[in-house]
């Protein structure tokens, strides 16, 4: 039986389970928020790539996911956001790195998808394009938040790249202003008639280098979605990189006739290091799995039957 279904994700991490409430309720509600946002557009008949967009949008234009608005900062003190889409059935994809001023880095990358013969645009090339199509930008210190800097004075003194919900272990009076519980934003969907499309964005690590790209932009990477699963992928992007996360989903449910939760299980716990991945992923049977290997990922999945889900950590 095939059915519609939704996952979004809005990053992994090493979360500990005391955190507080008034850093778990508004990710929460906003992981709720959007689900339902989802499956309204999907119930209304929108087209998964739309609803994947519309999704990921709404989850940038939250502060406190790190994507969009929330995006984290650069060793300079500067934010650099990227973003990737595809469509299933087409392959047709988009993405954009490098950016500075986009509010949604989402709907550059599609823009990219259906109004280049390219896939990817990068930095000053791909602000210019934005400005060209008439994409709602903003002043880049829009994205320099009191608590980002927060964040990035803590890396610096602690001498890291911080990867998202992964806080170092500082002293007692640093332990509130330097929260670093944020994470990169996904979203896959299907629709009843097995139609996928995947969609990621993030503004990286944590006082990484200026020019540094990750995993979300990268096709096969962090994102990708063929006519079999939709995959948008999240934790450390090297190891994701290395991985070939997402493809290596879609290759084993292609080539070993594996299940979906059966490929992104082996793929999390088999394929990466421990620590280092989790995923969200749809099926064109309206299957749904949100495996990972670290302490947490924010998470949310709803499916045509009636399942719904909203969690944080292991479901033990």
């Amino acid at each position: 039986m095939v059915g519609w279904a939704i996952a979004l994700h809005g990053g992994a991490g090493d979360i500990p389970i005391d955190l507080p409430d008034e850093r778990r309720i508004p990710r929460e509600t906003a992981l709720r928020h959007c689900l339902d946002l989802g499956v309204s557009a999907l119930k209304s008949g929108k087209p998964p790539l739309d609803v994947a967009e519309l999704v990921v949008r709404e989850l940038e234009n939250h502060p406190d996911f790190n994507a969009g608005k929330g995006s984290v900062l650069t060793t300079q003190g500067t934010v650099e956001m990227e973003a990737s889409i595809m469509e299933g059935n087409t392959k047709r994809c988009g993405a954009v790195s490098g950016l500075t001023t986009v509010v949604n880095p989402i709907s550059l990358a599609r823009l990219v998808m259906e109004k280049t013969p390219h896939i990817y645009l990068a930095f000053d090339a791909a602000e210019a394009f934005a400005r060209a199509h008439g994409v709602e930008t903003v002043d880049p210190s829009h994205f320099i938040t009191p608590e980002n800097i927060a964040r990035l004075k803590q890396a610096k003194e602690f001498n890291r790249v911080q990867l998202d919900y992964t806080a170092p272990t500082p002293p007692k009076e640093l332990e509130n202003s330097g929260d670093s519980q944020i994470g990169t934003v996904g979203c896959v969907a299907v629709d009843s008639a097995g139609n996928l499309a995947s969609a990621t964005s993030t503004g990286g690590y944590v006082n990484k280098m200026v020019g540094r790209i990750g995993d979300t932009p990268v096709i096969g990477a962090g994102t990708y979605a063929n006519h079999l699963c939709a995959v948008s992928a999240t934790g450390k992007g090297e190891e994701i990189i290395r991985g070939t996360v997402a493809r290596d989903v879609a290759a084993l449910m292609e080539y070993k006739g594996l299940s979906l939760t059966e490929a992104a299980a082996y793929v999390v716990h088999q394929s990466v290091p421990r620590g280092s991945c989790g995923l969200v992923a749809v099926s064109a049977k309206g299957e749904v799995t949100m495996p990972f290997n670290t302490t947490g990922m924010f998470r949310a999945c709803a499916t045509e039957d009636g399942h719904s889900e909203i969690a944080i950590w292991p479901n033990n």
